[in-house]
């Protein structure tokens, strides 16, 4: 790697002071110069620490840049992952234009050349991103870094395959960053549906329907349009369908919670935080997303996202607590509360999915509250009635490091969802919320291979580092990688 013609090499160093495997090789080329920083105390190798130096004798790129590996004994694939992820976030603050990643692999089965070069190519992505803001003051200069070499590998091919498709994975993330990040007097259904458009006209595999509220009556979808009648902003019902294949094929469907503005309605939520209520539509913006992978890679696949682009709003005209609504399935629902919104439009959209005659259909949505109770900030939930599908998004969670977990769905739940006045209600008690709200979209799914991704804790963060994660981007886009490799 010392000869390798790039600006920086980037090195590994463990916990002890002690050089990785790559790093000491270059070591030995600079005369010993990284061993002596080290000795002297100037780098502990903390999981997440960065020290870029220069000009070493002896290597051909101007910089090294040592990023920490944490304690040797525990090395592993999230470790990798950090110590990159950490590097790639310290070069983008530089003008360092080129690098080569040299830090020491775990075992080839935790990471092979393929994810060894897919996770470089993504996590290098989510470094150089930048909000979408709309502040007026000068911008800060985009990083340079714009080419990455991913080193050494025992199959070339098989990392180069790695870093195109961890690119496309980037840049699907990005597009879905972009459209939850802004603000909700943007980002409304019609802008929504509106970037599907734009998105079909630039890619000959992708084409657009988009439905009008008098076009979702004529469908029948009463519960969907329940929830945006509080609004003044017009709903959308956007079908956006990739054909990768020539031949018929039963697609994959994709079906994406889209409220681009939860108040809660009538329901009205708590004002701390309701600011990130605009995130709300982050299942949307993952399915654009997935399709926009799907088309960039030209996957073999046929694959339909459904959106339900929604405003929930109180007002004159907004459903009230003890409403019924008829879903575009016949069945009746009692409105008990007006916040548990998005089952309302998942449900009419799940419905919709049948005329497609579906090979499988997941559902994404920010849904839950109580799914972050469970499980907090770091798995997303996963629900369903086909064990093999829901099977496929944990795997693929795991490979692409976005992980979900599985949440019980038995006929139980179900209980909690009884109605004196409708076919059942729209929530049951406090009690398994996340469960239960997927048992409400269970009752619309008989007959079809379904899954549910809730992803309430995972698609975007609160606080002083608010903003969407681009989640689950990347196990969609492994899920699919995988699909279409059949």
């Amino acid at each position: 790697m010392a000869t390798v013609g790039v600006e920086c090499l980037v090195l590994g160093v463990f916990e002890e002071a002690e050089l990785s495997g790559e790093a000491r090789s270059v070591d030995a080329a600079c005369a010993g110069r990284l061993k002596a920083l080290l000795e002297r105390g100037d780098f502990a190798g903390r999981a997440g620490d960065t020290l870029l130096v220069g000009e070493l004798p002896g290597i051909k790129a101007s910089r090294v840049l040592l990023t920490g590996l944490g304690a040797k004994k525990s090395y592993h694939r999230r470790s990798w992952r950090k110590a990159w992820a950490a590097a790639a976030a310290a070069l983008a603050r530089t003008r360092i234009a080129s690098c080569a990643v040299a830090i020491d692999r775990p075992e080839a089965k935790q990471l092979d050349d393929y994810y060894f070069g897919r996770a470089v190519a993504e996590l290098t992505g989510a470094a150089l991103y930048r909000v979408n803001d709309l502040k007026t003051g000068k911008k800060a200069p985009a990083p340079a870094l714009a080419r990455v070499l991913a080193g050494p590998v025992r199959t070339a091919a098989a990392a180069e395959r790695g870093l195109a498709h961890g690119a496309a994975v980037a840049a699907a993330a990005q597009v879905q960053r972009d459209l939850a990040n802004l603000p909700a007097n943007v980002c409304t259904p019609t802008f929504l549906a509106e970037q599907a458009r734009a998105l079909a006209k630039r890619s000959a595999s992708l084409s657009v329907r988009l439905l009008d509220a008098a076009a979702m009556r004529r469908e029948k979808m009463g519960c969907l349009l329940a929830v945006a009648q509080g609004s003044h902003q017009a709903p959308r019902f956007i079908v956006l369908e990739h054909r990768g294949r020539a031949k018929a094929q039963p697609p994959i469907v994709l079906v994406g919670k889209g409220v681009t503005f939860d108040s809660g309605g009538i329901s009205l939520k708590d004002p701390p935080g309701m600011d990130e209520m605009k995130f709300d539509m982050s299942g949307a913006a993952a399915v654009i997303a997935a399709l926009t992978f799907a088309a960039s890679l030209r996957l073999p696949l046929h694959l339909v996202g459904l959106i339900g682009a929604v405003e929930n709003m109180p007002g004159g005209r907004a459903v009230k607590p003890g409403d019924i609504a008829t879903s575009a399935s016949g069945q009746t629902v009692e409105i008990l509360n007006t916040d548990a919104e998005g089952r309302l439009i998942l449900c009419d959209a799940l419905h919709y999915a049948r005329r497609f005659h579906p090979e499988a259909v997941i559902d994404v949505a920010t849904l839950t509250g109580a799914c972050v109770i469970a499980l907090g900030h770091h798995h997303s939930g996963v629900m369903g009635n086909d064990e093999p599908l829901v099977r496929e998004l944990l795997e693929a969670g795991v490979r692409a490091d976005d992980r979900c977990w599985q949440l019980p769905l038995t006929e139980e739940y179900a209980e909690a969802l009884k109605s004196n006045f409708a076919d059942f209600a729209n929530v049951g008690g406090r009690d398994g919320g996340a469960i239960t709200a997927a048992t409400f979209l269970s009752k619309f799914t008989q007959g079809l291979k379904w899954a549910h991704l809730d992803v309430a804790g995972t698609a975007y963060q609160g606080g002083a580092q608010k903003g969407s994660t681009g989640r689950p981007t990347p196990l969609l886009a492994d899920f699919l990688l995988q699909r279409a490799a059949r």
